[in-house]
């Protein structure tokens, strides 16, 4: 086993509103499987809606919500993901922000059930139509992670520490990382060791983040041998 300094530590940049995110996950959770020994990962919130008011991605086309479902359908039709683009008919969530900071809440008590809340995020808002910009679902949520994932995290802490100052300030550290880096897409990964990094941006297969891996393998490599 490879020691923490020895790794390739990866950045995964994303939302808990981001469809090719969630269309990714089969992806990243086989590479994490098969190179968990050889990496590190973290997690950074986007912000991808703060509101629909302020809301505009001229490369997609988007500006309100009900634009949104098509790119839903899009990943749905690409990738296989279980994703109802519906909701941004029938019930369009309002803004990204509130699952963010769920997410950062629940990272205050573990990373494991930071990853948990974000993976069971993603499925409530894209599979099962649930509008995560809601405190009431949000709770419910932690309520279901807490029950099947005690050892990780308490929903009685979460709910206490929901959108207070610890919340809100770790989600806008979150905010800050992705202005400084310049990320406007995602997902957005990073890849770095020994000083050097590379970037990989949208829905990727799975041997693009081999590859990815083995390049960044490659050129902290070479800089060692300098």
């Amino acid at each position: 086993m490879n020691h923490q300094a020895d790794r390739v530590k990866i950045v995964f940049y994303t939302d808990p509103l981001c469809c090719w995110s969630w269309a990714f996950q089969t992806h990243w959770q086989r590479f994490i499987e098969d190179f968990q020994n050889e990496i590190t990962y973290s997690y950074c919130l986007g912000g991808m809606i703060a509101d629909w008011k302020k809301f505009n991605d001229p490369f997609n086309s988007v500006s309100r919500p009900a634009q949104m479902g098509p790119i839903w359908m899009e990943a749905r039709h690409k990738t296989g993901a279980a994703i109802n683009e519906n909701i941004w008919i029938d019930n369009p969530p309002a803004s990204s922000y509130p699952g963010c900071i769920a997410v950062k809440t629940a990272a205050l008590q573990s990373f494991q059930a930071s990853e948990i809340f974000l993976k069971a995020a993603w499925k409530a808002v894209m599979a099962d139509s649930l509008d995560i910009s809601k405190k009431d679902v949000l709770l419910k949520i932690a309520y279901n992670v807490g029950v099947h994932h005690p050892e990780f995290l308490d929903f009685d802490q979460f709910s206490d520490d929901y959108d207070n100052d610890k919340s809100r300030d770790a989600f806008r550290s979150d905010l800050r990382q992705v202005a400084y880096n310049k990320i406007g897409r995602f997902p957005t990964m990073t890849f770095t060791k020994g000083g050097k990094g590379i970037i990989m941006t949208g829905y990727r297969p799975y041997e693009a983040l081999v590859d990815a891996f083995n390049q960044i393998q490659m050129i902290s490599s070479e800089v060692t041998s300098l």
